[in-house]
């Protein structure tokens, strides 16, 4: 079992506490302060549109998830992926009132010295091993691009 920890922190600042009026922007650190990203809420919860949201982290989670395990299966087919550019897509849908990421598509152009019929095999053997993907309820999609 791995553990994986971050740590998230936001600070109300000088503003007052009101919904109008508090500050969506905080900070998360990943391997123990290592790295940082300064996220936000969406626009559509006053959030900072500079800023990267929770449901555009888990549309780039889900998309790097699939990248790492497709170069992966490459690699051990002995393939060489020249490049990978993924311009994916989330849809957070009201379902009865209740939001949520009801889907992703990722859109994936890969340049490989392969065959069709093989590239989209190693998409689906990457969506198969793609523990993010198997983590969600949403409908993840894969529709490589040439």
């Amino acid at each position: 079992m791995a553990e994986h920890r971050i740590t998230l922190t936001w600070d109300k600042g000088v503003a007052p506490f009101t919904y109008e009026s508090y500050p969506r922007n905080h900070t998360i650190a990943f391997k123990d302060g290592q790295e940082t990203v300064i996220a936000s809420a969406s626009p559509a919860y006053k959030g900072d549109a500079a800023k990267a949201d929770p449901e555009d982290m888990l549309v780039a989670a889900l998309s790097s998830c699939h990248m790492l395990s497709f170069l992966a299966i490459a690699s051990k087919k002995k393939l060489t992926v020249n490049s990978y550019q993924d311009h994916a897509i989330g849809f957070l849908e009201n379902d009865g009132g209740r939001l949520w990421m009801t889907r992703v598509i990722l859109k994936p152009k890969v340049a490989i010295d392969c065959d069709a019929e093989t590239l989209s095999h190693i998409h689906h053997l990457a969506h198969e091993a793609c523990f993010i993907a198997n983590s969600v309820k949403t409908d993840v999609t894969v529709e490589p691009q040439s």
